[in-house]
């Protein structure tokens, strides 16, 4: 078994597939594109994805270029511990999680999310156009999350009682989000987002959950110069 990730630091779509691959405890190697260098827009990468999108995985002689594909890949290929589900009512309610947090959450941390961290904006002031558009992005994200406190409940995972696709999709958002308000206060407290491990108590421990399995500590952005904060002393 050989299986090659083609992924961008930081790269949410891509760090799913490396958290499904921790999920099963499955070996793989990666290959770091720098993206501001444009290395995913360019030869050989292009090669194998024109649409110069990450992740690609590359194995056994397939080449996949879409997230969600892959999980559901690697679910048929090594099919324990299941991604989707043991059986039918089980694959449905994660399907179904999992194709929302696609879509919703998804927009709503990169509404917030791409201006505060890749863009490094400053705060626009407050009244301005550029502040509100930010507000509300704000308050879509804090919406999802709360939509998110309840889908979870009592539950240990998303899936139940172990992680799941659904769980790979989401914790990648959500852990962006913690690394915002750790770089970025100054914007992020504004916008009524302080601790966001406060503000959704539900969400945090489940956070921690996800960090205590194997493997997910390897997963996370090289270049994030700190370890998960729940892991340090």
């Amino acid at each position: 078994m050989s299986i090659l990730v083609h992924t961008i630091s930081g790269a949410p779509r891509p760090w799913r597939v490396l958290l499904a691959l921790a999920f099963k405890g499955l070996d793989y190697k990666t290959n770091l594109l720098v993206g501001q260098r444009g290395e995913h827009r360019a030869a050989p990468f292009t090669d194998l994805n024109p649409r110069a999108t990450v992740p690609v995985v590359e194995s056994e002689g397939l080449v996949l270029r879409d997230s969600i594909g892959i999980l559901a890949w690697l679910d048929r290929r090594y099919p324990q511990p299941p991604l989707f589900g043991a059986n039918a009512h089980e694959a449905a309610i994660i399907w179904q999680i999992t194709l929302d947090a696609c879509d919703y959450l998804r927009r709503a941390t990169n509404d917030l999310l791409w201006p505060v961290l890749v863009e490094r904006k400053a705060l626009p002031a407050a009244g301005t156009e550029r502040r509100a558009a930010l507000e509300a992005a704000a308050g879509r994200l804090r919406d999802e999350c709360r939509a998110l406190e309840d889908t979870l409940g009592d539950r240990a995972f998303f899936g139940g009682t172990r992680p799941c696709a659904a769980d790979a999709v989401i914790f990648p958002e959500i852990r962006v989000l913690q690394r915002a308000f750790d770089t970025r206060f100054e914007v992020m407290q504004p916008l009524g987002f302080g601790d966001p491990d406060t503000l959704f108590a539900g969400l945090a421990a489940w956070k921690e959950r996800i960090n205590a399995l194997d493997g997910v500590a390897a997963t996370y952005p090289p270049h994030w110069a700190e370890m998960p904060r729940e892991n340090v002393a």
